[in-house]
């Protein structure tokens, strides 16, 4: 007889929610945690890393505020004192993970967990935190064990928590550097880029091709690169990284440009240059679990290829979000207590919370045409949106892109103020399948920012109203 009906390894965004979506379907649950209850996400990334971007925000509005009849005298900052509120911010949601797991009445074993042959599912074998071990049997097991930052460290992009950092390293500095180069303008390094330059850094970016977030639609790539430059962050694109040397007094950093040899120097280097899955030392060799480029392999119910395994969230591959860990989690928990599960191949929206804000949802233009649609694209700028005016936030736009055939939402695109707070909206539309005539026929508020989703929506078909 199996002491759980499920055990989760992980407590990051995937782990802990499809724990609490178990406990609510009424399985005895059991979640294994090596470190801190939230995961990266929660303790060490999305969450802190919001937390030092506002901080940043707000220190960079004050040099704005004559723009809007407003003035300042001796506005500043404390280094360490943003640093200290981004990790409370960070505690206080780790007591409110770990309030859920007693509420939801979830047993959390702190320790290491390994996996070992057993039936209906895997053993899992725990090095306890406390120390000794403890061995737990499920009759399900969820692999939620996440990511951590890729390192290369044949050319040194290796963290030393010194002179060169990871997003980690970033988020815990002890002293704010003159000068910095992030490797990488993926949404980690970009928001990296964006906090450190709001607080006087000087800031290069580093990226292999040839512009900057590179996933996002090439006319936001664009946007974005002009709206940091004007920053002041400098960017460096189509530039191969080949060495990365240290001295006491910082980094250089060799680059291949155009077949040419460059090289920059800093105080501190930050890699942002992907992740990879944490795999190891689970016992996944032993029990045979497929992989796909270094990722547990799953089915469309999350399912690996052992009976009783499940992988979600970032160890079983891209996109590499916490909502999407989230949504999967759910999604499998039902699937394993026989219910039918929401569609697990709905569109993720994905977010960049620099300055300005960037997100997007479904397909690039690019991506529709070379997937053969008949693609009809609209804009609208902020620059003419009358909340967007009178807010002094007009940079940026809205782009959406449909199927021409068929009226379909296929993707929907924004740069500008707060926009990740909008996106939801066209994420709604495509999970409900509305067509071009229910957007037209939404009523948006007046005034609002969101209104140029709909001026969006109305220019892919030649119906613009306010440009």
């Amino acid at each position: 007889m199996s002491d759980f009906d499920l055990i989760v390894i992980g407590s990051g965004p995937g782990g802990y929610v499809a724990a609490i979506r178990a406990s609510q379907l009424g399985l005895k649950t059991a979640i294994v945690e090596r470190a801190e209850l939230g995961g990266v996400c929660l303790n060490w990334g999305c969450i802190p890393t919001k937390a030092l971007l506002k901080s940043g925000e707000v220190y960079e509005q004050l040099s704005h505020l004559s723009d809007y009849g407003l003035s300042v005298k001796g506005a500043g900052f404390d280094f360490p004192k943003i640093i200290e509120r981004s990790r409370g911010v960070a505690a206080t949601m780790n007591k409110g993970v770990t309030f859920l797991m007693k509420k939801h009445r979830i047993e959390v074993i702190a320790g290491t967990a390994k996996l070992e042959k057993g039936s209906p599912a895997p053993k899992v074998v725990v090095a306890l935190t406390a120390g000794g071990s403890r061995t737990v049997t499920g009759k399900n097991v969820i692999l939620a064990t996440g990511a951590r930052a890729r390192e290369i460290p044949t050319v040194g992009l290796a963290s030393d928590g010194d002179r060169v950092w990871t997003y980690r390293d970033a988020l815990a500095p002890k002293a704010l550097p003159k000068t910095l180069v992030v490797i990488g303008s993926g949404a980690i390094g970009i928001e990296f880029a964006s906090f450190y330059r709001a607080l006087g850094s000087e800031v290069t970016v580093i990226e292999a091709v040839d512009r900057i977030l590179p996933v996002e639609d090439e006319e936001v790539s664009k946007a974005a690169k002009k709206a940091f430059e004007k920053r002041g962050i400098v960017f460096r694109v189509g530039a191969k990284v080949t060495k990365l040397s240290k001295s006491k007094s910082g980094v250089t950093v060799d680059l291949e440009v155009g077949g040419k040899a460059e090289a920059l120097q800093a105080e501190v280097a930050i890699v942002a240059v992907g992740i990879a899955a944490n795999t190891e030392n689970l016992g996944l060799e032993a029990l045979g679990v497929k992989l796909d480029r270094g990722h547990v392999a799953t089915d469309s119910h999350c399912a690996t290829n052992v009976p009783g395994l499940y992988a979600i969230g970032d160890v079983a591959g891209a996109p590499w979000l916490a909502h999407k860990a989230s949504h999967e989690g759910v999604h499998c928990v039902e699937h394993i207590a026989g219910l039918k599960p929401a569609n697990l191949n709905t569109p993720i929206p994905g977010c960049t919370y620099a300055n300005p804000q960037v997100a997007s949802i479904g397909l690039t233009e690019a991506a529709a045409k070379a997937a053969g649609y008949e693609v009809k694209a609209g804009r609208f700028p902020f620059r003419v949106n009358g909340k967007a005016v009178a807010a002094g936030e007009t940079e940026g736009f809205v782009k959406t892109v449909f199927d021409g055939k068929t009226g379909a939402l296929l993707g929907a695109h924004m740069i500008g103020h707060e926009v990740t707070e909008m996106i939801q909206g066209f994420g709604v539309a495509i999970t409900l399948e509305a067509t071009e005539e229910d957007l037209m026929a939404t009523v948006f508020a007046h005034p609002t920012m969101s209104e140029a989703m709909h001026e969006a929506v109305l220019d892919s078909f030649g119906r613009v109203l306010h440009l």
